[in-house]
């Protein structure tokens, strides 16, 4: 009789062990919840990058035309500014507002302009910096 009790005893634990608690797997609506959070998380992020690359105006991003070019920019105010413009063989002076674009001057004599200078500064002054920092 003592080892029937035993063994219902043990089988009584063994089941209470198998089933194991009934909080340990988390309900479907907090994985539901967490993924859509974090895919939200990750389209925020998306679109604030995009944001940010346009607001940068990359020249490698943007399309180039090779037969107009911003050469040289000036800003004069929170959101006018002078731009220099290459247009095929003449150089503009372009004056730009929020309400419309002037053409202020046609360059009869073109000024000369470092083509390094305006779109692989930065990406040049970074290599130096880096082949610097590799020697260390």
């Amino acid at each position: 009789m003592l080892k029937i009790r035993s063994c219902k005893r043990q089988a009584i634990v063994l089941a209470a062990v198998a089933s194991g608690p009934a909080s340990a797997a988390p309900p479907a609506d907090m994985n539901i919840a967490t993924t859509l959070a974090a895919l939200m998380l990750v389209v925020v992020v998306i679109l604030f990058l995009a944001w940010l690359l346009k607001r940068m105006k990359l020249p490698g991003i943007q399309g180039s035309d090779s037969a107009m070019r911003i050469l040289r920019q000036l800003p004069v105010g929170q959101r006018e500014r002078i731009v220099l413009l290459q247009v095929g063989e003449e150089q503009m002076l372009v004056g730009i507002t929020q309400q419309n674009i002037s053409l202020i001057s046609k360059l009869e004599q073109p000024l000369s302009v470092d083509t390094g200078a305006s779109g692989g500064e930065f990406a040049s002054q970074l290599t130096n910096l880096l082949r610097k920092h590799d020697k260390k």
